[in-house]
């Protein structure tokens, strides 16, 4: 029942106030237990629904990125379609690369805490 009132906060109450309120210039929301999603722009003093494109993402003007469903999550694509890392993924890729990095040390008999 929670989610629901939430969903139709997001729906209603809350897009009006950005909208007359705060004159956000974009507002999106998203359910994350049946993925839909929604994207708005502020034009002339109202929100207008943005269209998606052909993935279903949404251009944000406001970020010059696409805001997109991928692996049941609402992420971020770059203007040519790849997916932006989040701050955790970036985090793990450069331990993953560090980790590679002291192996191959450590094969050519170099201790990597030392250097």
């Amino acid at each position: 029942m929670q989610l629901h009132i939430k969903i139709a906060t997001d729906k209603g109450l809350k897009k009006q106030i950005y909208q007359s309120v705060f004159r956000t210039p974009e507002y999106f929301w998203f359910n994350p237990h049946n993925l839909e999603f929604a994207g708005f722009i502020l034009l002339g003093g109202e929100y207008q629904q943005i269209e998606p494109q052909s993935q279903g993402w949404l251009w944000s003007q406001q970020l010059g990125l696409y805001v997109g469903v991928s692996q049941d999550k609402l992420r971020f694509f770059t203007p040519e379609g790849d997916l932006v890392p989040t701050p955790e993924e970036v985090a793990k890729q450069e331990k993953d690369k560090s980790d590679r990095l002291a192996a191959k040390l450590r094969e050519l008999g170099v201790d990597p805490d030392t250097i």
